[in-house]
């Protein structure tokens, strides 16, 4: 049996699919797994053992599904479910099974604050399009894999860093979800411990003005780094503090425990920080640091450059005092 599986974008979206290949390569005995996305977020599939074929998407859609037909594939898996993707179905003409996004139940979230929501993580609505082939959770969480050429170097790493560090994700892909730059010097700033800033090239303006006070203790590996270069930098890490953005997901899939902020979404829309099946009784993984009750929350599924009331109350209202309180938690220091 011969699978396409189709998600475009983004980093963390990507990372949260990755049960959906490893389950069904090892499940299906007979399976050859195909992988299209967008040629940015290669990187992030690139190493992944469970994908056969990776397919790509630049620029034109028309001449990447002509060569998919070449391909004959037996089924389509669309885990992103959007215009492009049905042209993807309707271009193929094989028999597809397609993620349930439920966008009507978050825009009577968003838009009504009336909760319809399954309380079911993302993955597992992922994997419900594996029904049909009787492929099930194998509780074994996320994957994600780092070439070795891309894993960091011990000389690239302050020695200040080398016995432990906790990570710090700056960035996210809109303001709306990023906890302020007026609070994450002061988190920062109360943290007795060696942290690495992590982001992309945009962040690191930010990151340069978190550092400044103390750049022993705070260094900004925002932008020096590539995608995997950064995963492996999570992977050494001994917390991560995180927006709801993709190094988030790249940390769980590392077993890695994290704090994570959240500003105008909510974890209610199922895509909160995701583990292997622990033993009843083991304590969690992660922390959520939020604003419950605010009227206003959340504006959005995914987010925005301001606020839209103007007082970005979701992320205000979260002092770094009770995000370090978390993070004395994780280091048994209290």
């Amino acid at each position: 049996m011969k699978f396409l599986i189709v998600r475009f974008s983004s980093i963390g979206d990507i990372v949260l699919t990755t049960p959906v290949v490893r389950c069904l390569k090892k499940q299906a005995v007979t399976a050859e797994v195909h992988y299209l996305t967008k040629k940015t977020f290669l990187p992030v599939l690139a190493a992944n053992p469970y994908i056969d074929k990776i397919h790509t998407l630049e620029n034109d859609l028309d001449a990447v599904i002509n060569k998919l037909q070449d391909e004959d594939f037996d089924y389509v898996i669309d885990l992103h479910h959007n215009l492009r993707t049905l042209r993807v179905k309707r271009g193929l003409d094989k028999q597809s099974f397609s993620f349930d996004k439920l966008n009507i139940k978050k825009w009577l979230l968003t838009s009504f604050k009336i909760n319809r929501m399954p309380d079911v993580h993302i993955v597992d609505r992922y994997l419900d399009t594996l029904k049909s082939f009787n492929i099930k959770n194998d509780g074994q969480g996320l994957d994600y894999f780092i070439p070795e050429k891309d894993q960091v170097k011990e000389e690239d790493i302050p020695a200040s860093h080398h016995a432990g560090y906790i990570g710090v994700v700056i960035g996210a892909a809109l303001n709306t979800k990023k906890y302020p730059l007026h609070k994450l010097k002061e988190l920062c700033s109360i943290i007795d411990h060696p942290i690495m800033l992590l982001g992309g090239k945009e962040d690191r303006e930010e990151g340069d003005a978190i550092a400044a006070p103390d750049p022993v203790k705070i260094y900004n590996a925002c932008g020096k780094f590539n995608i995997n270069e950064s995963a492996d930098l999570v992977r050494r890490a001994k917390l991560i503090i995180s927006n709801d953005t993709g190094l988030m997901h790249i940390a769980s899939a590392f077993r890695k425990p994290v704090i994570s902020i959240w500003g105008n979404t909510v974890p209610e829309f199922g895509m909160y920080p995701y583990y292997p099946k622990a033993a009843p009784g083991a304590p969690s993984m992660f922390d959520i640091m939020e604003v419950k009750g605010l009227g206003c929350r959340p504006c959005s599924k995914i987010g925005y450059d301001k606020c839209p009331k103007k007082h970005f109350k979701c992320m205000e209202l979260t002092s770094p005092e009770s995000v370090y309180e978390k993070v004395k938690e994780r280091l048994g220091r209290k």
